[in-house]
């Protein structure tokens, strides 16, 4: 069936993906518009297989109704989904790759809030299983800008609870547990009798789902294949709302994991993920580990889990992320990459193989058996690493730092900004960056400061405007940058680092130790003053 339809103001797909509130995906031709969109600027669907699935929020099973219709009508082949609709955006990633995909079509808005009040989102990932590129999202918003029909399958809707095959006129529909293959690749890559023995041993764990999708896969993985304390995933059933829950990992949100690991009776190690399963937090007894530590404790330790025990072709991280992980790779000799915020910017290192590990400041990490960041997966070789250290996070913790010196870091999140504010204090900065090496500030010596520009060593595409860097002699740095992930106002993220080799001043409280760096920032960017906020919504 074709109905017309006209183009919709403002489909233009952000850091990963359309995100909308869900009452916008809800209106009439909203979602229709923009998948037939992505269906035109990637060839058409006509004899090709798609991946289907997200992370439950409210609105998905309706939404997944409505791609089937609309990839048989386009004249797909297969469309492989997860049963109830469900797929973390990892698994999604693998099932493409598993069964070559022609691509996948994953529903969520990640760590942003669900329910009918909440937000949705849609992004198209490509044969490689990766996010599409700059230059796909930009075909696609053209031909949102441009649709006049969309076609559409005049059908009932498929029993998407039912695992097994049907069709809907010639296309084939194949309704697939969504755990049981991605578990099968966290066995080959980790060394699950070892894990296993740790936990019969005693030791004690608590994973979050946030009411999110990680839920069905942490009980597989964690309670049944490994046998952790029934009871240690909590929060473990995907809902639509989340339960009222913000699924975004981190101790602003998290706030009931860190409470019970920082409890006198604490479990040995704790952890969270988010809407779609792709991102991580990690604490120990008593001790949070920040995402750009945790992302270098990875790269340093990695040999340890089987399947990376032939070593690291290289490691990437988002340039807001902290330098961490670059004094491991020097140390280990393998290359290190610095990319813009963004994970479909690890694709082609991947993809070409100059890199093993990936990691971004706002809790996401992965590898290359996929192509998406990967929660559970870095939770997993955290647990690989316990199990052959036998040392606690903590102790670990201390031990790499004393290694390798410390960057302090910090994330300043300020939130549902008028968009002319967000950009005023953006524009300010950028305007003053060309004059500002040389100048002394809060007793620094500003050493660079520019708008962050990256040109692809694979394919030499160049992305600009990726971050406002201001470095400074001593190796401290700070980053601002227009979030991506928003619906409603804009974000300005405020990103702050601090080196210290040691063999002292390793133990200071986090905040304290970048004070001189968040004076700085304010003097520089007058975001407080210029906002009218008193601090930052979230610090991370």
């Amino acid at each position: 069936m074709r109905v017309r339809t006209r183009p919709i103001e403002g489909q233009k797909p952000g850091t990963s993906g359309l995100r909308k509130k869900t009452k916008v995906f809800m209106s009439e031709s909203y979602l229709e518009n923009f998948v037939q969109s992505v269906f035109d600027a990637t060839g058409g669907a006509e004899g090709r297989t798609y991946v289907l699935g997200g992370d439950g929020r409210c609105f998905n099973d309706r939404a997944v109704q409505v791609i089937l219709k609309m990839a048989a009508a386009n004249g797909a082949r297969a469309v492989i989904v997860g049963q109830g609709g469900l797929l973390s955006t990892p698994a999604a990633s693998h099932l493409i790759r598993l069964n070559r995909a022609d691509g996948g079509i994953i529903l969520s808005a990640s760590h942003n809030p669900g329910g009918l009040e909440g937000d949705f989102g849609i992004k198209f990932n490509t044969a490689s299983g990766g996010p599409a590129s700059e230059a796909l999202t930009e075909a696609i918003f053209a031909r949102t800008k441009t649709i006049e029909a969309y076609l559409i399958a005049d059908e009932p809707d498929v029993e998407i609870d039912r695992i097994g095959r049907q069709q809907i006129g010639g296309m084939e529909i194949s309704v697939v547990d969504p755990v049981a293959d991605y578990a099968v690749l966290m066995e080959g890559l980790f060394d699950f009798p070892k894990i296993r023995a740790m936990f019969a041993g005693g030791f004690r764990m608590r994973f979050d789902a946030m009411c999110a999708v990680t839920g069905p896969y942490a009980r597989e993985i964690l309670e049944n294949r490994l046998g952790a304390a029934p009871g240690t995933v909590v929060n473990g059933t995907p809902l639509p709302d989340f339960g009222g829950m913000h699924p975004d990992p981190n101790p602003t949100w998290a706030h009931d994991l860190m409470d019970r690991m920082f409890a006198d009776d604490a479990p040995d190690f704790g952890a969270a993920s988010d809407g779609d399963g792709d991102r991580n937090m990690v604490v120990g007894s008593g001790i949070y580990v920040a995402p750009s530590d945790s992302l270098a404790v990875l790269v340093a330790n990695a040999h340890l889990a089987p399947g990376y025990r032939a070593g690291l072709k290289g490691v990437a991280r988002s340039m807001p992320t902290s330098a961490a992980a670059d004094r491991v790779a020097a140390a280990l000799g393998i290359a290190a990459h610095e990319t813009p915020t963004g994970w479909k910017f690890f694709g082609n290192l991947l993809d070409a193989g100059r890199v093993t590990l990936c990691g971004e400041e706002s809790f996401g990490a992965g590898s290359d058996h996929v192509r998406e960041k990967d929660g559970l997966w870095a939770v997993l070789l955290w647990l690989n690493i316990l199990a052959e250290r036998r040392e606690s996070v903590k102790e670990i913790m201390e031990s790499h730092w004393r290694r390798f010196g410390r960057n302090y870091y910090s994330r300043h999140d300020y939130e549902a900004l008028p968009a002319e504010v967000a950009a005023g204090v953006m524009d300010g900065l950028r305007a003053r960056l060309a004059g500002l090496p040389g100048c002394v500030v809060e007793g620094m010596t500003i050493a660079s400061a520019d708008d962050f520009a990256y040109a692809d060593p694979v394919d030499g595409s160049v992305s600009r405007g990726q971050g406002l860097r201001v470095v400074f002699a001593d190796g401290s740095r700070l980053v601002l940058r227009l979030s991506g992930t928003g619906t409603e106002g804009a974000t300005i993220r405020l990103y702050l680092e601090r080196y210290v080799a040691g063999p002292g001043g390793l133990d200071a409280e986090v905040q304290e130790a970048l004070a001189p760096v968040i004076r700085a920032a304010e003097t520089l960017a007058g975001i407080r003053t210029q906002t009218g906020r008193a601090g930052p919504d979230v610090v991370t």
